[in-house]
């Protein structure tokens, strides 16, 4: 398949089979957001809201209006969403909760910052898309409680005994990274580089650690020394490699090109690292120390560890030239389409065995909806039409 071929399946894969799964399967429309789980066939299985997937749908229909093309019913699916999130994701103080029920009352209390992450970037689309001044107000005012919580996230629903084994986790600073270029519109110029290049540091001299050949960890003590522990040794190779190409974003707006080589080359060495050599595919959870890990999926493979992956290593041959991340990205491609894409039913499967067969035939729940899938084919095809005109190849 020459690259005109793959450009083409990744863009009719979003436009004709992903987006109009999510359009016609998982719109509210008795009560508005959206319902997100969904079975193989795009049936309802339970009506519960998990806040961060109503905010992830609406970032990505607004997204795909803003940036891609001024389709109607993207922006009033994204609506659709955003006022539901407006009305009952929060209470009042731009506080969000973790989920509610189908008419939307609140079920579980807002302890995940990234219910909070994820409705700063839908309101900073929305925004974009309808130069409402409401939904501005709400990504900044909800930005700057994300900030405030950065050193203990989860606040007064934190389990942890202070004092004892204090941690600081990856997922942040990492998500920070990404929702920074987000929301830049949104922000000033010295807020922007102030905590793009806190978050560079973080995700590059913190958790990418050079004493263990340069992989990164999830998990790292208060002063920034390692843990040898469950959640001190745990290593995801997908988060990592999904980090990666927001690093090379960051690299592209700062001007840093040092920064896109080494976001690259740790991409590769993730890559190696999670690999399952034996079946194919990227592990989810291992070790650092090859003990065994304490999430029991930890060899299950993950949609969005693959198609993030995909991104990170499209975006390193883009912006390098580097082969190795070509050849790659082939190898990876040729698992992703042969394993996770549905050959009956539209969109993709999300969790596998260790060998490659379907675990869960859903198509959307409580942590799969619509963004890792349709974002990923929808920054594939981007970066593949990018590749073809820098390299003037077909």
């Amino acid at each position: 398949m020459d690259l005109s071929e793959m450009t083409q399946l990744y863009k009719s894969e979003l436009l004709d089979n992903v987006l109009p799964f999510w359009l016609t399967y998982s719109q509210d429309t008795e009560y508005g957001g959206y319902l997100t789980c969904l079975d193989r066939k795009g049936q309802v299985f339970d009506t519960d809201k998990f806040v961060w997937m109503q905010g992830r749908e609406v970032w990505m229909f607004a997204k795909l209006y803003n940036d891609l093309e001024q389709r109607p019913e993207w922006l009033e699916c994204a609506v659709r969403g955003g006022e539901f999130l407006k009305k009952y994701g929060h209470d009042g103080q731009c506080n969000w909760y973790f989920s509610l029920n189908r008419q939307g009352e609140p079920l579980v209390e807002p302890y995940n910052i990234f219910a909070y992450t994820f409705a700063a970037m839908a309101f900073g689309q929305l925004y974009r898309a309808t130069g409402i001044e409401e939904y501005a107000s709400l990504t900044k005012r909800t930005f700057a409680l994300v900030l405030e919580k950065v050193g203990n996230p989860k606040g007064r629903w934190n389990k942890a005994h202070p004092g004892t084994r204090d941690t600081k986790n990856f997922a942040l600073p990492m998500i920070l990274c990404n929702l920074a270029l987000e929301i830049e519109p949104l922000l000033d110029s010295h807020q922007l580089e102030r905590l793009a290049n806190d978050c560079v540091h973080e995700v590059m001299e913190v958790f990418l650690r050079p004493e263990l050949n340069g992989i990164i960890v999830e998990n790292v003590a208060m002063d920034n020394t390692l843990l040898d522990s469950f959640d001190g040794r745990l290593v995801n190779p997908g988060h990592a490699i999904e980090a990666m190409w927001f690093i090379m974003d960051l690299g592209v707006r700062l001007r840093r090109p040092e920064l896109i080589h080494q976001a690259k080359a740790t991409s590769l060495t993730m890559l190696d690292y999670g690999w399952d050599n034996e079946f194919g595919g990227i592990y989810y959870f291992l070790d650092r120390e090859g003990n065994p890990p304490q999430q029991l999926e930890w060899n299950q493979k993950l949609w969005w560890v693959h198609i993030e992956s995909l991104i990170a290593l499209l975006k390193g041959y883009q912006l390098t030239g580097d082969e190795t991340c070509a050849r790659k990205f082939r190898q990876l491609h040729d698992y992703v389409w042969q394993h996770f894409k549905d050959p009956d039913y539209p969109e993709w499967f999300g969790y596998l065995d260790r060998r490659g067969e379907v675990l869960l035939p859903l198509k959307g729940g409580k942590w799969k909806g619509c963004f890792h899938v349709p974002r990923g084919l929808y920054i594939c095809w981007k970066t593949l039409e990018a590749i073809q005109q820098r390299y003037n190849v077909s």
